[in-house]
């Protein structure tokens, strides 16, 4: 008695090499994100009383523009652990084609529109904010964040990412 497994798999392996001679093999896509979120620091560490820059960029991978974006900035449950750590936004910017502008929104902990939208495909806006380390705070901690956000585009659809973690940055003392 003939084996069927062999007749399935024998056809099945002729017709991904037939698919795959003319082209017509579905190809692995490398597209990016519709939205790309991206985080960095103008100082790796700061000292009590010191500030920090901690800016976020948003890019559009997507062929229309984005209309709406929405955004929160949370501290890590590590950072929440500290009760020796005090710090606070104390600034907000959007870098627009004509310099930096104060931040408009609901506050530095939801970037609802801070963003400038609408921002054109292929294009991106950074949004920096200043964190602020108290003058008596606790030292060798960790301050870290973590990100949500949700964009709409010119084309109806949406896209929602993270979270997205932020670089950490190291509380030394003086």
């Amino acid at each position: 008695m003939r084996s069927p497994l062999k007749s399935r798999l024998g056809l099945a392996t002729t017709l991904a090499f037939t698919l795959a001679l003319f082209g017509l093999a579905p190809a692995a896509s490398a597209d990016p994100a519709p939205a790309g979120l991206s985080f960095t620091t103008n100082a790796a560490t700061v000292t009590p009383g010191g500030t920090v820059n901690v800016s976020m960029t948003l890019t559009n991978n997507k062929t229309y523009d984005i209309w709406f974006v929405y955004q929160t900035i949370t501290p890590t449950w590590l950072t929440t652990q500290r009760p020796d750590l005090k710090y606070g936004f104390t600034g907000c910017s959007l870098a627009t084609p004509t310099g930096a502008t104060a931040c408009s929104g609901t506050g530095p902990s939801d970037l609802g529109g801070n963003y400038g939208a609408t921002i054109p495909p292929g294009q991106s806006r950074t949004v920096t904010l200043t964190l602020q380390v108290a003058a008596d705070s606790g030292c060798n901690g960790n301050i870290g964040f973590y990100s949500y956000y949700y964009a709409e585009f010119g084309d109806s659809t949406s896209t929602s990412g993270g979270p997205v973690f932020t670089p950490e940055t190291r509380v030394l003392c003086a």
